[in-house]
Order: structure tokens, then C-alpha cells, then sequence
């Protein structure tokens, strides 16, 4: 069977041709409804595209190699670790307000580990480096980077987070008294905002609550001096001490919970860095002291 189609004179070339043969195949051919693809086949793939694009978003992180210019041990389990950074002085200079942070990778270890910086924002401007309290963790990135030598070239992000919003606490005769609770490694951030300077000796009443297992654990005993003549009064606060202490015992939150001495809770600045644990219980207790919590400042 022949069939001839009529066609615009454009097409007047176009002949089809079809047998009575393949249409009777084409006939016996089963119709096959498709089926749906079930819920589970559609979430796993849009759980695909979520995480391709969370690793494009990663990708997009701006990576530059620095070396290692000095590790050092700061209290057990604890190094004090600096960056040189003084071929990078945009990086540098974008360390602009205490409790910022960068990402930290090291060459053949697939995730990075997130490092606040201690040193105050102006110290990278005047040096050239950053540095680091880093706690080593068993398995971790930390760990392998505690190990390193001076020399030893890293790759860090840019200079990450807002930082503690110290604009919210001033002027100082608005905010006299400002809280600071820090544990472990959190002592880190903390020493940047102390040393860049919020006006401290301007205050009636500035106590940074520092919490440790002991004293071996405790960084920056060192600079306690230096600290409280800026305005700074520090009360450590041991968890395991020997039978030699005489200080605060038991948690942060605990050693705060007996001392409170908030006056003026609307005049009273808070920051934190540590455990959630303790931040939280702090939290519930200046908030029940009737402390705003606008004036909660957190780095993260």
C-alpha cells in the first residue's frame, strides 16, 4: 500500500511509504501504560540535587595556602597555633570584630575544621598572622593539624560570621556591667575580644567566668594579669580540682547561679562561648534575672 500525502509546495518531496505488513506489527504491538514513579524515587532524587548543590555552594569557598609559624602547647590538650598570613593582607585585614572565625583544611584530609580566631582583629593588620587555641580531639582535623610543624603549609578560608556584636553593649555607662563566660577552648574568641578592648576599665563591673577540668586545662593563665588591668575580673572555675583549690568549683553556670550580682539587668551585657550545655542554663538564668537577651551576645 502506497500513501501519498498532500504537503505545501515546500514539502511536495516528502513521499511516505508503508507496507501492510509493518502496519499490521504495528498493531500487534501491546500498549504499555507507564507507571509512576514512586514518592521514594522523586525525594531521593531531590536529596541528590540538595546535596550537589550544597557541595557547589562549598566549592565556592576562596581556599589560600599559609604556613605554620608557630605551634606551641598552651595548657594539656590545648596548642596555641599562629597562621602567617602576611602574603594575603586582604585576608588579613578582613578580621575585623572579636569572635570571627575561618575554615582550616589540610592536604589529603577531606573536611575542614572551623578554628575561631584569638588573636584581636588589629594583631593580623600589625603582624601578618593569625592566631589559634586548638583543642586535639582524637581523629579529628585538629588533631593532625596540632601535629604539624612550623613551616607546614595549611589552606584557610576568608574570614567568616559577624562576631560579637560589641556595638550592643556601649556606651559603657549605659552597659556598666558586662558578664563573660567562656569554657575550654572557648576561652579563644573571647581572648580577641578582651584584647581588641570594649571599654572595660569604663565599666563598674566586667567578670569573665572561665571554666576548666583543672588548671593544667586552662589556657592563657599567663595573660590573667594583663587582662584584669584592662578591667577585666576573672574568676576560674575548676571542675575536677586538686585538694589545693580554693577558687570556684563545680560548672561555670553553678559558680554564676551562686554569685549573680546583677543591679541593673538593663544595663547588663552578656557574652558566651563554650558548651551548649552551658550556655543555655546561663542564658535561663540571666533572662529569669530579667537581662534582655539582645544583649546575649554569641559568636555563632
Amino acid at each position: 500500500m502506497s500513501i501519498t500525502l498532500s504537503l505545501p509546495p515546500s514539502f511536495s518531496h516528502v513521499h511516505v511509504s508503508t507496507s501492510p505488513h509493518s502496519m499490521s506489527i504495528l498493531r500487534r504491538l501491546p500498549f504499555r501504560r507507564l507507571k509512576p514513579l514512586p514518592d521514594h524515587h522523586f525525594r531521593r532524587r531531590r536529596l541528590a540535587s540538595l546535596a550537589a548543590a550544597a557541595s557547589l555552594r562549598q566549592d565556592t569557598t576562596v581556599w589560600t595556602p599559609a604556613p605554620l609559624s608557630q605551634i606551641s602547647p598552651a595548657a594539656e590538650s590545648l596548642f596555641h597555633i599562629s597562621i602567617d598570613v602576611s602574603d594575603a593582607p586582604d585576608l588579613a585585614a578582613s578580621h575585623t570584630r572579636p569572635g570571627q572565625y575561618i575554615q582550616l583544611r589540610i592536604v589529603d584530609l577531606a573536611k575542614p575544621t572551623f578554628l575561631a580566631i584569638a588573636s584581636p582583629p588589629a594583631f593580623a593588620s600589625a603582624s601578618g598572622a593569625f592566631e589559634f587555641l586548638v583543642k586535639s580531639v582524637a581523629g579529628s582535623t585538629a588533631e593532625v593539624l596540632c601535629g604539624l610543624n612550623k613551616g607546614d603549609v595549611v589552606e584557610i578560608s576568608q574570614v567568616m560570621g559577624g562576631g560579637f556584636d560589641v556595638d550592643r553593649i556601649q556606651p559603657p555607662d549605659a552597659y556598666p556591667t558586662v558578664v563573660i563566660f567562656a569554657t575550654g577552648s572557648g576561652i579563644s574568641p573571647i581572648r580577641s575580644l578582651i584584647e581588641s578592648g570594649f571599654s572595660a576599665n569604663q565599666r563598674s563591673d566586667v567578670r569573665l567566668y572561665y571554666g576548666a577540668r583543672n588548671l593544667k586545662r586552662m589556657a592563657y593563665q599567663d595573660r590573667f594579669k594583663e587582662w584584669e588591668s584592662s578591667g577585666v575580673k576573672i574568676v576560674p572555675v575548676l571542675s575536677q580540682p586538686d585538694s589545693s583549690w580554693s577558687g570556684e568549683t563545680g560548672y561555670v553556670q553553678a559558680a554564676f547561679a551562686r554569685a549573680k550580682q546583677i543591679y541593673r539587668p538593663l544595663g547588663t551585657g552578656v557574652v558566651l562561648c563554650g558548651q551548649k550545655q552551658m550556655t543555655e542554663e546561663v542564658t535561663s538564668i540571666l533572662v529569669a534575672e530579667g537581662v534582655s537577651t539582645e544583649m546575649i551576645l554569641k559568636n555563632f
